[in-house]
């Protein structure tokens, strides 16, 4: 076998440094999940997210000290660790941004170099927070699709109108039809929200409309 293969792993330290390192990646990767949680919209965020990130940061100092220098270990690691399946999609990239983000720091504690995970969680923090800030004044929007049922004898579109205008900055009908063997109007709208937090004021407004017997608001997925 050859020589680089065969180095001995170097002593991490005392029980109590390596402890210190362990309970300084949890603190760090709280950290990451609160960014994670303060910057996504509440629709948007998972719960179970937010403890994988806690407890990757943890993991990956865990591992990142038991590797150490020793190349075979590490390739030892990486086929025990191929039998783990995530059997939850991410659904957005943006949440893998933050996996990768809770293994950097992990790894940065592990390797004795916190300044790097303190610098880049206070980097990669700003630039999540000013991203979130743009889209809350405007640099981005959300199209919605929104399904109002109505009892008949109503002027759907005049009814709408008040509740659309006040919370979306646009609105396109998409489809109208009967419903419950005629007996009542189903319309659905495509709709745009400068502000994701708009949402639940929208279905609260039109749900207060005369007439209404049931709304609906789903996020158009952006492949659609």
């Amino acid at each position: 076998m050859p020589d680089f293969l065969r180095v001995e792993l170097q002593s991490v330290g005392t029980p109590a440094v390596v402890l210190a390192r362990l309970v300084g990646a949890m603190l760090l990767g709280a950290v990451v999940a609160w960014i994670y949680r303060s910057t996504r919209p509440a629709s948007d965020t998972s719960s179970s997210l937010s403890i994988t990130l806690v407890l990757l940061s943890i993991l990956i100092a865990m591992v990142t000290q038991v590797i150490g220098d020793n190349v075979a270990r590490a390739f030892s690691l990486v086929g025990a660790l191929s039998i783990v399946r995530f059997r939850t999609v991410v659904r957005d990239t943006v949440d893998t941004a933050f996996v990768i983000f809770a293994v950097a720091v992990g790894m940065a504690v592990g390797a004795s170099h916190p300044s790097v995970a303190v610098s880049g969680i206070v980097v990669v923090g700003l630039a999540a927070w000013v991203m979130t800030r743009r889209r809350e004044l405007g640099g981005a929007s959300a199209d919605y699709v929104v399904e109002v049922r109505f009892g008949l004898g109503h002027d759907v579109e005049r009814v709408l109108a008040p509740a659309l205008d006040a919370h979306a900055g646009r609105r396109q009908l998409m489809s109208i039809a009967t419903a419950r063997q005629g007996m009542a109007i189903e319309v659905r709208y495509r709709i745009e929200l400068t502000s994701e937090r708009s949402a639940g004021e929208l279905v609260k407004a039109i749900n207060l409309v005369e007439g209404v017997q049931n709304v609906s608001l789903s996020r158009v997925v952006a492949d659609d």
